[in-house]
């Protein structure tokens, strides 16, 4: 599904070059949850971003399927990533003057995809546990709440990938292992994830986990069944 060939990573600043990623060489198969670990600044979060296709390298291929994202335009980017890909963030980004229906709505939004709207927007929330919050407003929910609405607009679409920065990292163990039962759930159901997460605890959910070190992927070791 994913293949990283030698990608590269590098930023430069008032003449002061730091390079984020070392010729990254990865591949992930379609229904695969990979964690990803390792200290702050590690590279981690470009490796995601990179994914995501929200940060470009500067070196290598990415290859989606038979496309090379690498060499695409912005336009077409921001298309495959609309149709292609779902985001869950540390921080929820839920919009605050719309209510958790209108939040999970914008996935379909986003894909301007309007089949169906409301039987879609019910099911999703009633997939993450949340439909009975649909009219509340973020700040009206707990945090776990809130996450669990964030899931739910990114897989409104189906989209063909989860992308996940730490999930888990504002909220309480109770409610992060809620969160986790949700992610290898999908993931059970066919989804394929990607995830960031600092929890060695969370990492030993996934089916594969690599760390990383200096902008470099040091190990990787499959999940023992």
């Amino acid at each position: 599904m994913i293949r990283l060939e030698g990608i590269q990573r590098r930023y430069v600043s008032d003449e002061v070059e730091t390079t984020a990623l070392h010729d990254i060489d990865l591949h992930v198969a379609a229904g695969e949850f990979l964690a990803i670990m390792g200290p702050s600044g590690c590279g981690k979060s470009t490796l995601l971003n990179t994914l995501g296709t929200v940060d470009r390298p500067t070196g290598g291929r990415y290859l989606f399927g038979d496309r090379d994202l690498a060499a695409m335009g912005e336009k077409e980017l921001a298309k495959f990533r609309a149709e292609t890909l779902g985001f869950v963030f540390q921080s929820f980004n839920l919009i605050d003057e719309l209510t958790i229906e209108e939040n999970v709505a914008l996935g379909l939004a986003y894909r301007g995809d309007v089949g169906d709207r409301r039987g879609r927007v019910a099911a999703a929330m009633d997939k993450v546990g949340i439909a009975h919050r649909a009219r509340h407003f973020p700040h009206q929910l707990s945090g776990g709440q809130q996450q669990r609405a964030a899931i739910a607009r990114a897989i409104i679409g189906d989209p063909k990938l989860i992308l996940a920065d730490e999930p888990t990292g504002n909220l309480d163990t109770a409610n992060g292992e809620q969160v986790m039962n949700i992610l290898t759930g999908l993931n059970d159901a066919g989804a394929t994830i990607i995830m960031v997460t600092h929890s060695p605890s969370h990492a030993d959910l996934a089916k594969r986990r690599i760390d990383m070190l200096d902008g470099r992927i040091v190990a990787s070791a499959m999940r023992a069944i």
